[in-house]
């Protein structure tokens, strides 16, 4: 991919540029900071992973609640967390101007947040009758999507509390840390989740098979968990002092800095609800075509969304240096790094796409030996090589964007082509309300085409206003 013509002169443009500011250069300095933030999503995707898995080889009922409720979960927690990832964008830049008291107090304002978040998610998940109409999931499906919900109400708060110290941390780039909670609840998982799963005889303690529901007591007890580290870490660690954090003690709401968090923070959220609803609502339309279908969906979900945590790795990483730099005052690097950090995500997304199509076969193989459900899972993933280089495309611009506090525009690119092109085209094709004789597209395939030509979609406008907004800075 070469750069565009305002990009290539801002880096001609910079007296005495040395020829180790080039492509290789700023791939190194976003490597250093991509590789712990891509494993500890990969810890955190594979709770999902651990689900799916155990979840398939309990019963297609339980998987097919696994996907419901999964998709009602993550529409709920992603939403809110990417209104508490505001405090990024807003504490990168201030860490980069070396204000780091005023980044610390970033962080007890996004931890109120948190709070007030907590309560409106939970509430959503206690009372999910919405969404299983939406689903038309009924009786015994029904009953388990409401015991899986339940469960995960009391691990939103702690997910979400999570998230604040997730996002400070990535924005002063001390991701291991992160990283290391995250493989630590990952550990702490795998056995409980078996446990409440399949049900165990634990000595003179009968623990009985929950199903999905044991999927969401797990995740809350292990939240919880996570948590307590985190906290105990920002105690301890002398590395918070200099923030102001060590101490423990919460500061009371900042009503200006709260506001900075949503000014930023709401359009960022609505952003991330838009591109994950335009994803996780297929599931519910898909629901009502059987379990089977839906079951092939998740399993299809999962893979491209393992494949998602490298880009998204990189989009954070990028996103924290590109807002340090302007922090620095140094807008010129800032806009070498957006640009060289999307180059680079465009290259190893087209070399995972590849090899994920070409070995899908005995991937799937890895999540279940049902032949049915690999079949209904099978052709989904034909889209998947230009489905990921999208994915990557729009995620890097958008969070570039972000670290310059644009926001906005992204919510119109989104609901558009996402919701518009996405989730609506694909409801017409997969119920075929053409009337089309044979259909072209039906079932959970209709979903997919269509996701992904409005994926594509969001990517090239996304992109286009990346360029030209860096173009109008480098005019300045």
């Amino acid at each position: 991919m070469l750069p565009p013509v305002g990009v290539g002169r801002l880096s001609a443009a910079v007296p005495g540029t040395p020829a180790r500011r080039g492509l290789l250069h700023d791939a190194r300095r976003i490597a250093a900071l991509a590789w712990p933030l891509f494993f500890g999503q990969l810890a955190v995707l594979a709770f999902s992973t651990v689900d799916t898995v155990m979840t398939a080889r309990h019963s297609a009922v339980d998987l097919a609640a696994l996907a419901v409720g999964g998709a009602v979960y993550i529409t709920v927690f992603v939403g809110f967390m990417g209104v508490i990832l505001a405090i990024g964008p807003i504490a990168g830049q201030l860490f980069g101007a070396g204000k780091l008291q005023e980044a610390g107090r970033q962080l007890h304002q996004a931890i109120w947040l948190a709070l007030f978040m907590s309560v409106l998610g939970c509430t959503v998940l206690l009372f999910p009758q919405p969404f299983l109409a939406l689903s038309h999931a009924e009786g015994e499906v029904a009953e388990k999507v409401r015991g899986y919900l339940h469960a995960l109400a009391f691990a939103l708060p702690s997910a979400l509390l999570f998230t604040a110290f997730r996002g400070f941390n990535t924005a002063v780039s001390r991701p291991k840390i992160v990283m290391a909670l995250q493989f630590g609840a990952l550990v702490l998982k795998v056995p409980l989740n078996a446990v409440l799963v399949f049900g165990a005889d634990l000595g003179p303690l009968h623990v009985p098979a929950f199903g999905a529901q044991g999927c969401g007591i797990a995740t809350a007890m292990v939240m919880g968990c996570q948590l307590f580290a985190a906290w105990e870490v920002l105690r301890r660690d002398p590395f918070y002092a200099r923030f102001g954090l060590a101490s423990g003690s919460l500061a009371l709401p900042d009503r200006a800095s709260l506001m900075g968090l949503l000014h930023l923070g709401v359009p960022m959220g609505l952003s991330i609800g838009i591109e994950v609803t335009g994803f996780t609502f297929m599931a519910f339309f898909i629901a009502r075509l059987g379990p089977t279908p839906v079951a092939g969906h998740q399993i299809a979900v999962n893979m491209v969304s393992v494949m998602f945590m490298m880009p998204l790795a990189l989009a954070n990483a990028t996103s924290t240096l590109v807002a340090q730099r302007i922090g620095a005052d140094d807008a010129r690097d800032a806009a070498r790094i957006g640009w060289h950090g999307l180059q680079v995500g465009v290259i190893i997304a087209s070399a995972m796409g590849a090899v994920v199509y070409l070995t899908r076969q005995s991937l799937m193989h890895a999540y279940t030996h049902d032949e049915v459900i690999i079949a209904a899972a099978m052709p989904l993933l034909a889209w998947v090589l230009l489905f990921h280089i999208a994915d990557a495309v729009q995620t890097i611009t958008a969070f570039t964007l972000r670290a310059y506090k644009i926001a906005t525009v992204p919510v119109l690119i989104y609901a558009g082509s996402l919701w518009g092109v996405g989730l609506g085209g694909g409801y017409v094709l997969a119920f075929n309300l053409t009337g089309q004789s044979p259909p072209a597209l039906q079932g959970a395939l209709g979903f997919w085409a269509a996701s992904t030509t409005g994926l594509t979609l969001a990517a090239s406008c996304l992109a286009s206003f990346l360029i030209w907004m860096l173009r109008q800075r480098s005019s300045r």
